[in-house]
């Protein structure tokens, strides 16, 4: 499969396991869309401010994960899904929720706020990665073993949750 890196406003690199880049769509309003891409994917600066301030903001999110806290976002999905990265957003750094304890808070099943998740086009953004199963850790971007997870693993250390 052939990735089209035109689409993206920015590719950043990340410290995550796997070495991954981060590619940024936005559009006037804020972000839309971060893919994990491979580790020879070639990176891209912004040249537009917008642009400049998500890029330093990721990167200072790497080195301190408070810093990301307000990056205009502007995902795309139903209203439900809407509602439960809305959710997510109030999650603080450093602290989880569990998939249960979010769909008592929404009014909903523990699978749908999963399957909300699983559909975050935003993810380190829409912190999906601080949602886990009532034991274990759970999934993350419809994985539950592998880099991906490993990744989750990495976020979650990386933020300081226990």
């Amino acid at each position: 499969m052939t990735i089209d890196l035109h689409r993206y406003a920015i590719i950043v690199p990340t410290p995550l396991p796997g070495g991954y880049r981060l590619g940024v769509i936005m559009d006037a309003q804020g972000v839309t869309r971060l893919d994990l891409l491979s580790r020879d994917t070639p990176l891209h600066r912004g040249g537009k401010p917008f642009e400049r301030q998500v890029e330093d903001r990721l990167a200072h999110y790497f080195q301190n994960p408070t810093a990301i806290e307000d990056i205009p976002l502007h995902p795309t999905g139903t209203p439900y899904q809407i509602r439960v990265w809305q959710a997510l957003r109030q999650i603080p750094v450093g602290t989880t929720s569990r998939y249960g304890e979010l769909a008592g808070t929404l009014a909903t099943s523990p699978r749908a706020v999963a399957a909300a998740c699983r559909a975050n086009p935003i993810p380190i953004l829409i912190p999906c990665h601080r949602v886990v199963a009532k034991e274990g850790l759970g999934g993350y971007m419809g994985a539950t073993t592998g880099e991906a997870v490993m990744i989750k693993q990495w976020l979650l250390h990386h933020e300081g949750a226990r």
